[in-house]
């Protein structure tokens, strides 16, 4: 085992002797997004480094940072493969009232298990399944909503994440669409991705300060106008100023 296997268990608050296996994936994915925020500091302070196993484990294991798709997800890619699990990433494009004109800036994991392959994603904001999704269609039920992958061929994938956020969607939705036919090969895509986010003027995470997990009964989000708590379907919402901000930044993501 590696470093990323020992920081990364740290970090969520497993233990070294936990034994990463199919069945308490779950488990892992459910502390990973209670634990590390999606949010995009570096990218708006433009201090991003090049996406490296050595460069992950720094910021988001040992600097105990958040971040976004391409480096949470990274990071538990690292992790998975530490432990043995059959897995790859795969470039996706968001679907928000239409097609991200980004392109395929969204990185999420593909793992194969018993010969199947699942969808599984740390790194989309408050929409995480919790759970692997398999590529069949089936639905998967978690404390956020309901979760499913179906095989449509688009101009930008072979498949589609559809979801249905518990207190927030009352029917399906696209999360996004990823492509299963051409996995990241070498890490310098992250790096393009990188770039994109960084660069593009409709890029959503280049404008303005975003920071969100998810708790045990619901989310929090940050803004630099506003904060907002949605808990077992009430949600609260406080607008802020810079005091208030850093005032919730600490006492709520550390």
């Amino acid at each position: 085992m590696g470093q990323i296997n020992e920081l990364f268990r740290k970090r969520i608050g497993i233990s070294e002797s936990e034994k990463v296996t199919f069945g308490n994936i779950p488990n892992i994915l459910e502390k990973t997004a209670n634990t590390i925020p999606f949010e995009n500091s570096s990218v708006l302070a433009k201090q991003s480094s090049d996406i490296s196993e050595e460069n992950i484990m720094e910021k988001v294991l040992i600097r105990n940072e958040g971040g976004v798709c391409y480096e949470l997800n990274a990071a538990l890619y690292f992790f998975f493969l530490e432990n043995g699990l059959e897995v790859s990433l795969v470039r996706g494009v968001i679907y928000n009232q239409g097609w991200s004109i980004t392109g395929r800036t969204h990185v999420a994991i593909l793992l194969m298990h018993e010969g199947e392959p699942y969808l599984v994603d740390t790194g989309f904001g408050g929409n995480l399944p919790l759970r692997p999704v398999p590529l069949n269609g089936e639905t998967v039920h978690s404390n956020t909503g309901e979760f499913r992958v179906k095989r449509m061929d688009t101009d930008h994938g072979d498949h589609i994440l559809e979801l249905k956020l518990k207190h927030k969607d009352p029917d399906w939705r696209i999360g996004y669409a990823f492509d299963t036919a051409h996995p990241v090969e070498h890490m310098r895509e992250l790096n393009e991705v990188q770039t994109i986010i960084r660069q593009h003027p409709n890029s959503p995470f280049n404008k303005s300060r975003l920071i969100t997990r998810l708790t045990d009964n619901g989310s929090i989000t940050l803004t630099e106008t506003s904060f907002t708590r949605w808990a077992d379907g009430k949600v609260e919402k406080e607008e802020v100023d810079e005091k208030r901000f850093k005032e919730i930044l600490n006492q709520y993501f550390g």
